[in-house]
């Protein structure tokens, strides 16, 4: 008779699988939880103490951790010493593992987890059994995930055991799946010490979806997520509408980290990473319309995020426009019954929560990887310093602080100008902030907008070009770190056109 040991925390499956497996004449060898699960359904089952004639102990933490049981996984079974050795210390051969760990990931996820429960929650038999299976996989079927069992189960009842193609793809499945539990661990246990360059680092992710191409059809593409929390394009929820591109994927996680930025009532419109339209209100409809008014051109297939719901006066005025998707909070029944008249266009909810996000981010380049905390620098926190002559009135200082979380965001050089809580005009990925600064600009005026115009640079004016052009353009106050050698340049410009400039010291550059 084969024998199997089955030690599971999730249980999703269990009882159809090991009755299967009883049934396909295997003996089931079993722990804890799992034996109390499967001797209420009636599945027979012995314990894994007769099996090493040693009680569980230490509140279960030593019961696997045996030669009975890794020399039954272990020994190679055409190999006469490891024949002669099993038969010397009474030890049977065990045939089959099934085993997913305990639910660390999920536990350290608990907003009022303790070091104590994280540490009790760190699995030690179960990973050593799954290595030990897999490692022997020319003998030995090891099964981590439920989502296997079905297969595995047909193979049993149709050849009698597993072939050697399946066992060798379920062992490349527990080594992914122990390096990924081992790297959710050594992650959060570097992080509650406080280290912060540590010697390496092992980053771990799920297949959330196979993605039809990457940035262009010749391209292969997939989609992983991490660690759940809010203003996550990975942990949205798709309400309607076909799937997401790879492109799609890029441009919603752009607009959701602008959206962030944002207290108050707000609609974020991203075309290629860069903003195209960012509108504030009293609410959605009042956002929505400034955010469109902001670029009606570029808009066009783009990404549209709110901070709040999206109701049916908002999804009405947002229907007639060609978009990509459209992000919320969640929508009101009428308004997704309203907008998913649209085949094509995708609805999305996310979580608006702002706790608990990432604090760095990954860049790979060739044969490496980057890591850097992110950009969180808020508008609250800078120091302000009016450096010129004439102050911003309350008015321009709130739009000029608009106007810089979103040149926050924006790709360098980045200059953008704002009027009437909308953005006005935006220059992106400049090879000189001059020129940067005269799209936008001209962004601005094409759209007839020219009174109280505020400019905002992401980092310092090396020249006092930027200023004079400005001027030109009808722009009443400007917001940059500050911080060149030719400060007093712009400054006595400022002052000569009638501009109020304000330094903040901090810069904001986004390659």
């Amino acid at each position: 008779m084969k024998r199997v040991i089955i030690s599971v925390s999730d249980k999703t499956g269990l009882i159809p699988f090991a009755v299967g497996l009883a049934e396909s004449g295997f003996e089931i060898i079993s722990t804890g939880g799992t034996k109390k699960a499967l001797d209420a359904a009636g599945v027979p089952t012995i314990g894994i103490s007769d099996v090493t004639g040693f009680p569980e102990i230490m509140d279960g933490r030593v019961k696997t951790l045996h030669p009975k049981v890794h020399g039954g996984l272990l020994a190679i079974r055409d190999n006469k010493d490891h024949q002669k050795a099993m038969k010397d210390n009474d030890i049977e051969p065990i045939d089959m593992i099934v085993v997913n760990l305990y639910p660390f990931k999920e536990t350290i996820s608990k907003p009022d987890v303790t070091w104590a429960d994280a540490i009790e929650n760190i699995d030690i038999g179960g990973p050593t059994m799954l290595r030990s299976a897999a490692k022997n996989h020319q003998f030995v079927t090891v099964v981590c995930d439920p989502n296997d069992y079905d297969k595995v189960l047909a193979e049993i009842r149709d050849n009698g055991e597993t072939s050697l193609e399946t066992r060798r793809k379920l062992a490349a499945k527990v080594f992914r799946h122990t390096a990924a539990y081992d790297a959710c661990i050594s992650g959060y246990l570097t992080e509650q010490v406080g280290e912060e360059e540590p010697e390496s680092i092992t980053l771990s992710f799920n297949r959330k979806q196979h993605l039809r191409y990457g940035e262009n059809p010749h391209q292969e593409a997939t989609f992983y997520a991490g660690r759940k929390q809010g203003y996550s394009i990975a942990w949205a929820e798709q309400l309607h509408g076909k799937e997401l591109s790879y492109n799609n994927i890029q441009d919603a996680d752009a607009t959701l980290q602008i959206l962030r930025e944002f207290d108050e009532p707000a609609v974020v419109a991203v075309k290629h990473k860069n903003p195209c339209g960012v509108g504030l209100g009293a609410n959605a409809l009042e956002a929505w319309q400034r955010a469109y008014e902001a670029d009606p051109v570029s808009i066009f297939g783009g990404i549209v995020a709110s901070n709040r719901e999206i109701d049916l006066p908002t999804a009405e005025a947002m229907k007639p426009v060609f978009l990509e998707i459209i992000l919320a909070p969640s929508f009101t029944p009428e308004a997704l019954e309203h907008l998913s008249t649209k085949k094509n266009i995708r609805l999305m909810t996310f979580d608006p929560s702002k706790e608990n996000g990432d604090d760095k981010m990954f860049i790979s380049v060739a044969g490496g990887m980057l890591s850097q905390t992110l950009d969180r620098y808020s508008t609250e926190n800078y120091d302000i310093k009016v450096v010129t002559d004439k102050a911003p009135t309350d008015e321009e200082m709130k739009t000029l602080l608009m106007a810089m979380k979103i040149c926050k965001h924006v790709r360098s050089n980045a200059i953008t100008v704002a009027a009437d809580n909308k953005i006005a005009g935006i220059g992106a990925g400049q090879m000189n902030r001059v020129g940067a600064a005269h799209i936008a600009l001209e962004e601005a005026k094409g759209k007839g907008i020219i009174q109280g115009l505020c400019l905002a640079s992401d980092a310092f004016f090396p020249f006092d070009d930027v200023v004079k052009m400005a001027a030109e353009y009808g722009v009443t106050a400007i917001i940059q770190p500050g911080g060149s050698v030719r400060d007093e340049d712009s400054i006595k410009a400022c002052n000569d056109l009638g501009i109020a400039m304000v330094f903040t010291g901090v810069r904001h550059f986004k390659h």
